[in-house]
């Protein structure tokens, strides 16, 4: 048996969370490795609709233990508001089943303000960030000034670590035209806070070694999606950690050998929400019938999603980028009742034809897709569990993207419910 990791192949929203959701009633621990709060996953379980942001999708799941490791940034308030939400759902949510690395970064009130001040004075490159403040946590991280859970158990060591912080962050209000922070009371507002983060605190890599010692399954949970990796992705208009398979070791405190099989998810056609290229995006009828037919709007933020075909150019550089072994095709019933298809197979840039995409902004702003145009079908596929159950040009349609990213279909999701779901290749398998 296999341990999984699950990643966006697009630029997230891809319905990660449902599959999660389908592939953690056999595994015995779900970890989320990277993100933040921006990220959301929807899962749909009879009926009920429960939004999860920072807590892997494990944790609706009874008898699992759902670790959120150290990868992510964590902002302690919006933690604990999420839990109050999931416990009024009847989700259980104690430190046995749900455990947080003690060496995960927090994100603390002045960096979601530092990044909207940044968006708002910003006339050039402006990025579309959530102002969720993930960017500038991530930064006090690299620059060896954040705060981190483990801090929370001293007082007197945080003191000394805001006024650290606080000497980059007031400058950068000042010069942004805003007050400066208060010291005393971000300590004081801390202190309060940090019994109830606390309490889940552990040492995580040792949790997932010794899962690995008792040979249990470990399902890694990766936030957005491969173009929205910050070195990979199409940057500047990224998130601001690495969302590629190969974050879930270093975001978890494990060896690379720890992840058997990467399962890549891929949604029929094409969405992005904010800011950036968007080679395949149809700002017309057609664009407009997936987002409303898709409900394309963002699990956080309520964002409108910008909708297009599918660019398989795009997903097969994820799949080599990023070392997918097999990809889950969702949403597939979206496309129900439209006469054709087109899919991007290439680009044209000036006069060159490109089989990958750009790394240079100017350029992902520039390519114009080549497309091909597919056969669709009248019939429904929503809630289809069999390929017996599809379309003939739907199975058509299938089996050309998988040619064309260069990868296998392990699975394909017809609705948001976790069993309408065709099971072409069991991962925990590989």
């Amino acid at each position: 048996m296999a341990n999984v990791a699950v990643v966006g192949s697009q630029w997230g929203d891809e319905g990660k969370g449902k599959l999660v959701d389908w592939l953690s009633e056999r595994a015995d621990v779900v970890v989320r490795f990277q993100g933040g709060h921006n990220a959301g996953h929807t899962l749909v379980i009879d009926g009920t609709v429960y939004k999860l942001s920072l807590l892997p999708s494990g944790i609706v799941r009874g008898g699992k233990v759902s670790v959120i490791g150290n990868g992510v940034v964590i902002d302690p308030w919006a933690l604990l508001k999420e839990m109050e939400i999931l416990r009024g759902q009847n989700v259980e949510i104690t430190p046995e089943c749900l455990k947080i690395a003690e060496n995960a970064t927090l994100i603390l009130p002045l960096h979601g303000e530092l990044d909207a001040l940044r968006e708002d004075n910003t006339a050039a490159v402006k990025i579309g960030t959530t102002r969720r403040g993930i960017g500038p946590a991530y930064e006090d991280k690299i620059a060896r000034r954040a705060l981190r859970v483990s801090d929370l158990s001293d007082p007197d060591l945080m003191a000394r670590k805001i006024e650290t912080l606080l000497m980059h962050h007031n400058a950068l209000r000042k010069g942004l035209g805003a007050e400066p922070v208060d010291g005393a009371k971000l300590l004081a507002d801390l202190v309060e806070i940090a019994p109830k983060i606390l309490e889940f605190s552990d040492i995580v890599w040792r949790t997932l070694d010794e899962a690995k010692r008792d040979r249990k399954l470990v399902l890694f949970e990766g936030a957005q999606g491969a173009m929205l990796d910050n070195d990979h992705g199409t940057y500047p208009f990224v998130t601001s950690s690495n969302t590629l398979a190969g974050q879930a070791a270093v975001g978890s405190g494990v060896g690379p050998g720890a992840v058997s099989y990467v399962l890549g998810i891929t949604k029929a056609y094409t969405t992005r929400v904010g800011e950036g290229p968007f080679p395949t995006e149809q700002k017309n009828d057609i664009g407009r019938g997936l987002g409303e037919r898709g409900r394309e709007f963002g699990t956080v933020t309520g964002r409108e999603r910008r909708c297009g075909w599918f660019d398989a150019v795009m997903v097969r550089q994820a799949v080599k980028t990023g070392g997918i072994t097999g990809i889950a095709l969702t949403k597939l019933d979206v496309l129900d009742g439209m006469e054709e298809l087109k899919v991007c197979v290439g680009y044209r840039l000036g006069d060159k034809t490109l089989d990958y995409y750009p790394s240079n902004m100017a350029d992902q702003a520039a390519v114009e897709p080549i497309y091909e145009t597919l056969e669709g079908w009248s019939e429904s596929t929503f809630g289809a569990r069999s390929w017996d159950a599809l379309p003939a040009t739907a199975v058509k349609y299938i089996r050309r993207v998988e040619e064309l990213i260069e990868a296998p279909i392990a699975l394909v999701s017809t609705s948001p419910e976790r069993e309408d779901t065709i099971l072409v290749r069991d991962p925990f398998a590989d």
